[in-house]
């Protein structure tokens, strides 16, 4: 049988060094990791565009001798921002990346689109102008990722611009680059007032986005008090069936990651993860 190509957050580790966060990866069988290299060291990486061709290396072969490959290379940034400073900064930092990807030895750079506010919730994120704006930084981003043999990954979530499946579809659909891809975390297309759907919500978004799906983010959750709290995957009431099903008869060994669960519940998800990817 295909195993599942399990990973991490490495930021979601505690981890001192590139030797301690290989050795932790391995203690738990995890065969992959997204690295954003300012969360996990922040002492490489003074800022996002001073992280050098140098640190690439250090960490990224290091890990691959270890037989840990690095899925994602998480930038982090806010393309969203209506503060045209951030914004640019932003866009500037996410192509710094793709330029180091192959230093990682790591094809995708990822990253959520951003909240036009900087943080906390504002209705702004769900306009057409706040989704046009994403629009144009994507389309910077992939014109950079073209001429490097880079691969552009694009999160949606809830509370930005990029917030249902179809704003996804619809981004791919626009920008036409097969530099565009898809990471998709199902549980952040959940809302209070769809999640009991959740199964046909997931199914739709893996319909219409499976041929641009670069890699799975596992995260379970909760409804308390009206809002969705994330939670340890395996303890909630997120519905992992066609997720793992994708990856197990789809796309055989797509990258997917545990992502929000701390080390003390990291065996715990593991292991129900497995009993569900070789139960189907």
């Amino acid at each position: 049988m295909i195993p599942i190509n399990l990973g991490m957050r490495a930021h979601d580790l505690v981890a001192k060094d590139r030797i301690e966060l290989a050795s932790k990866l391995q203690q738990y069988g995890l065969t992959n990791i997204q690295l954003a290299v300012k969360k996990s060291f922040p002492e490489l990486a003074p800022s996002l565009q001073q992280i050098t061709h140098g640190t690439a290396s250090y960490l990224g072969d290091y890990l691959k001798s270890q037989g840990i490959k690095i899925s994602i290379l998480g930038a982090y940034v806010n393309i969203a921002s209506f503060n045209d400073q951030v914004r640019n900064e932003a866009i500037a930092s996410f192509c710094h990346h793709l330029t180091l990807a192959r230093d990682f030895g790591c094809t995708v750079v990822g990253t959520e689109t951003g909240n036009v506010a900087g943080s906390g919730y504002s209705v702004e994120n769900f306009t057409e102008t706040a989704y046009l704006r994403v629009r144009d930084a994507v389309i910077q981003m992939v014109t950079a990722a073209e001429k490097l043999g880079a691969l552009v990954g694009i999160e949606p979530c809830l509370n930005a611009p990029l917030y249902t499946w179809q704003q996804a579809k619809r981004l791919l659909s626009e920008v036409q680059s097969p530099n565009l891809k898809i990471i998709l975390d199902a549980a952040n297309l959940m809302r209070p007032d769809n999640y009991q759907d959740q199964v046909k919500v997931t199914y739709e978004a893996l319909d219409a986005l499976q041929d641009d799906i670069v890699a799975f983010h596992l995260k379970d959750f909760i409804v308390e008090n009206g809002h969705i709290k994330i939670v340890p995957v395996g303890t909630g009431l997120m519905d992992y069936t066609d997720l793992l099903k994708f990856a197990k008869y789809q796309r055989p060994l797509l990258p997917t990651s545990l992502e929000a669960v701390k080390e003390e519940h990291l065996a715990q998800s593991i292991a129900f993860l497995q009993a569900e990817y070789a139960r189907l």
